[in-house]
């Protein structure tokens, strides 16, 4: 049974076709994925389905009195509350109940009546078969399953990082209990384990759900169907992420065997129609111009655009370049982390791990001096120059375009140098030229990626490049990491990103002071 279904969908923006004339449903066992390049109209898509943007044509119908919740990472929230308030305003409506149950015993104090008797039991049930008497325990539960409580339940939310306000909105709308989720990029703030926990949540989530993710080990243990935006259209497959993919490709390979057949027929039809189109079988001739002018012609294979991400390395001495000796981090006078000691070497690749909030983004910009440090000491070679990848897509004018925030990094650039750079990076033709406020988190990650191989570093200082960006993008990336020359120092949760890239002695772990 179908909870929601979607006909005939055709949306443009900005001249851009995103979908033409797409079909898909959602039952009520599917545990779905989203996937396809990035700009291909995933987060539109949610938006559209909640309502928040309109369709140029088709049907959005969803099954009547179903409750829909969607993770909003930019939600407006009061940042005059504390976590702890924050999150028990999931259950507002069960309050409410409980504050009509204490006026219904106040009038029954004053008057006894059986209508009010009633009233209470009825009130006082709901509230008990709700949970509402375990909304404590409840709310710690998820909130140290996706490790809010490290940040601290009464903090208040006007003190807490960008990736911690991500991780109590998605706590919120875990604890609202939807009938049906709409998630988009859940795991972007998330560790190892929390993303683990996550998983083994929506594994046991009875309800249906729908997620956007580029951490593609996620969504394959999270998924049984997955919804591809491709050419226009939306494409369901049954099965994981790795199972759509083997069946993706399959599909590719027998369209490419129907076409190459069909391709070989009629140029043996037409060597026959040009050889006897007169003479004694022209007849015959005639007869096959007909069957050739009746075939339905399959089209040759689509190709996707790829990006080809080029990192050179400049030359770099041999030998110790970043030396770090009980550096203490943090803001102000707050330290984040215990003292950190440790070395990196000139053709050395690192992972620095640790749960999302303990200081990892702290750090490297403490070792890039965005940040002064709060003790200790580092130092860099002279050698070193520093190619740094920040996590957060701001952007100092959100209505830049892409051409004017190259042209700007780079202002000896011609233009049309400009535009064949980004064009490398799949930042190209009408994209190029808008405001980098309005692409996708992963054409706005391309564009930094863009900036990235364009500056002349050996030392790669990378923090969470792969949050936004789609399979094939991530794998040149990661192709073009392994061939990198110089040092590398990685924050990623994503393991499967990472193995390849670094040994697994080259894992710095740090932890919470």
């Amino acid at each position: 049974m179908s909870v929601l279904e979607v006909k005939d969908l055709t949306y443009s923006i900005k001249n851009k076709t995103l979908y033409q004339s797409a079909n898909f449903q959602l039952n009520k066992e599917d545990h779905m994925g989203i996937v396809g390049q990035n700009g291909t109209g995933k987060t539109t898509l949610l938006n559209i389905l909640i309502g928040r943007t309109e369709v140029d044509f088709g049907e959005i119908t969803w099954q009547k009195n179903i409750k829909v919740g969607y993770l909003d990472q930019h939600a407006e929230i009061s940042k005059d509350m504390t976590i702890i308030e924050y999150l028990r305003l999931s259950f507002d409506h069960l309050f409410d109940v409980e504050k009509e149950l204490n006026k219904v015993y106040e009038q029954m104090g004053a008057e006894m009546t059986d209508a009010l008797s009633e009233r209470a039991e009825e009130l006082s049930n709901k509230l008990m078969y709700s949970g509402f008497y375990d909304i404590d325990a409840t709310v710690n539960k998820i909130a140290a399953g996706l490790g809010v409580q490290k940040i601290g339940m009464d903090s208040l939310l006007s003190n807490i990082s960008g990736g911690q306000r991500a991780k109590v909105i998605l706590a919120k709308l875990l604890l609202e209990s939807p009938d049906i989720l709409l998630m988009d990029e859940p795991t972007n703030f998330l560790d190892t384990e929390q993303v683990e926990w996550l998983s083994k949540y929506l594994q046991n989530f009875e309800g249906a759900y729908i997620i956007i993710s580029h951490d593609f080990t996620f969504l394959n243990a999270v998924t049984n169907c997955i919804v591809n935006i491709e050419f226009q259209q939306i494409k369901k497959y049954t099965g994981n992420f790795n199972q759509f993919m083997a069946l993706k490709d399959e599909h590719a390979k027998n369209l490419q065997m129907q076409y190459d057949k069909q391709q070989k027929e009629i140029a043996h039809l037409q060597q026959f129609i040009n050889r006897f189109g007169a003479g004694t079988r022209a007849s015959m001739a005639q007869s096959r111009q007909k069957q050739l002018d009746k075939m339905e012609i399959i089209p040759p294979a689509k190709s996707l655009e790829k990006p080809n991400f080029h990192l050179q390395s400049l030359p770099i001495q041999k030998g110790i370049i970043l030396k770090v000796q009980d550096l203490q981090v943090g803001y102000g006078q707050k330290q984040l982390l215990p003292p950190i000691s440790f070395t990196l070497s000139s053709d050395e690749k690192v992972v620095i791990s640790g749960f999302n909030g303990v200081g990892k983004s702290t750090l490297v910009k403490t070792l890039l001096n965005q940040i002064p440090k709060l003790g200790g000491e580092f130092k860099w070679e002279q050698t070193a120059k520093i190619g740094y990848f920040e996590q957060d897509l701001n952007w100092e004018h959100p209505d830049w375009t892409p051409f004017d925030i190259i042209k700007n990094h780079f202002p000896s650039w011609e233009d049309v140098f400009v535009r064949k750079q980004l064009a490398q990076c799949a930042v190209k033709g009408k994209v190029a030229m808008q405001a980098i406020k309005t692409l996708s988190g992963g054409e706005q990650v391309k564009v930094r990626l863009c900036i990235l191989q364009n500056t002349k570093c050996n030392v790669l200082i990378l923090d969470e490049p792969t949050n936004h960006i789609d399979v094939d993008s991530k794998e040149i990336l990661k192709e073009q990491l392994i061939k990198w020359e110089g040092a590398i120092i990685l924050i990623t949760h994503e393991s499967s990103f990472y193995e390849g890239i670094v040994a697994n002695d080259k894992i710095i772990k740090i932890n919470k002071k």
